[in-house]
């Protein structure tokens, strides 16, 4: 299947096209109805090549067939020469390739005798994951513009000449299958543009169904990538269309592209040493205290108060309580007197021994 493409070249550009398939076009018919477009949906203008077949008299014989190429702008959505009126629910933006071998039908009788080539930068196509559908946007490796076989015809509607054409479609070959199970059927040189053009035979021949099997020319690769969901709505315009979403500035998988150039280039950032400071003062869990000595008060010392790895388990412990563990831990490492060898020692009451240890405590917070 093929229902989106893309075309937005000057018309310089395009008249050079065939050029690079080894052709040149005398002339652009209709030229004035085809406007440049990232996004070109059916029932749209866009060029196609085809054999001019005009007639003229010769000195020779009586007449000679001018064979020459000629661009021709039409409306993309065939409409059969038979036709009373556009009939707009007809299926035939694309024309499937099997029906064009087995015969019959309404192409039997313009395939051998209407062929033509649709003019594209590359081609839409979506991809269904679930209930979303993705855009992918595929082209020539080489960035030429490609060429789609096509057929087109022409019918007089309220005495005005209506020319249209179809693109053929075939089984997308392995390279492609993850992406849709139909491609079209692509002309990639000069050799495959001049068979599908000839219409000399006036019939469709052993060698046209050949050229409609799935793409298989090595020598000019395709290239395949996601493209905005935006490209899905028709009249919408923009040049991302045809770029990889990657790309796109405002993209978020750029975002991450820019972000990881960034960390491969920067060096560690150092927080400078008041930011620091500052944190720490803010923190919970750490607390400065300062212990001082009877003994010595210019050797006082902080310790940095909070959960011990060990006790990381019971982070929910209050801070007096830690507060008091240092205190005990300190005072039992450093007793302020030892006793007298020999002498006893009296102990305390059990009363005066609390009231002095919640003393010492009380003014160690007031020095804190």
């Amino acid at each position: 299947m093929c229902g989106r493409f893309s075309l937005r070249l000057n018309r310089n550009e395009i008249r050079r096209v065939p050029q690079d398939y080894g052709e040149v076009i005398n002339d652009w018919v209709d030229e004035e109805e085809f406007i440049p477009r990232y996004n070109i949906a059916p029932r749209t203008q866009a060029p196609v090549l085809r054999r001019r077949n005009a007639r003229f008299p010769d000195a020779h014989t009586d007449t000679k067939i001018n064979r020459s190429l000629i661009l021709q702008t039409m409306k993309w959505g065939l409409v059969p020469h038979w036709s009373k009126f556009e009939d707009k629910s007809l299926s035939t933006t694309n024309a499937r390739s099997e029906n064009l071998v087995e015969g019959g039908g309404m192409w039997a009788s313009i395939k051998g005798k209407k062929r033509c080539a649709v003019l594209v930068q590359g081609y839409y196509e979506w991809l269904t994951k679930g209930k979303d559908k993705i855009p992918h946007f595929t082209k020539r490796k080489d960035g030429k513009v490609m060429l789609l076989a096509g057929l087109y015809d022409s019918v007089v509607l309220e005495g005005r000449t209506l020319w249209t054409f179809t693109i053929v479609t075939t089984d997308a070959n392995r390279d492609f299958s993850w992406l849709h199970d139909r491609q079209p059927v692509i002309l990639s040189d000069h050799d495959a543009l001049e068979k599908w053009l000839d219409t000399s035979s006036q019939s469709w021949t052993p060698q046209l169904t050949e050229m409609v099997k799935p793409y298989h020319d090595e020598k000019v690769p395709l290239e395949c990538y996601q493209v905005p969901k935006e490209v899905g709505k028709v009249g919408t315009e923009s040049p991302t269309f045809i770029e990889p979403v990657t790309n796109r500035k405002d993209g978020i998988q750029a975002m991450f592209s820019r972000q990881k150039e960034q960390a491969k280039g920067s060096s560690p950032i150092k927080s400078p040493p008041s930011a620091t400071k500052r944190k720490r003062s803010q923190s919970p869990s750490v607390v400065d205290i300062t212990l001082s000595s009877d003994t010595k008060p210019s050797s006082s010392k902080k310790i940095k108060s909070g959960v011990d790895p060990e006790d990381a388990g019971d982070s929910n412990q209050p801070r007096a309580s830690s507060s008091k563990k240092i205190v005990d831990k300190k005072s039992s490492a450093k007793p302020q007197s030892s006793p007298t060898k020999g002498s006893p020692t009296k102990r305390k009451p059990k009363k005066e021994s609390n009231a002095a240890g919640s003393s010492k405590i009380t003014s160690f917070f007031d020095k804190a």
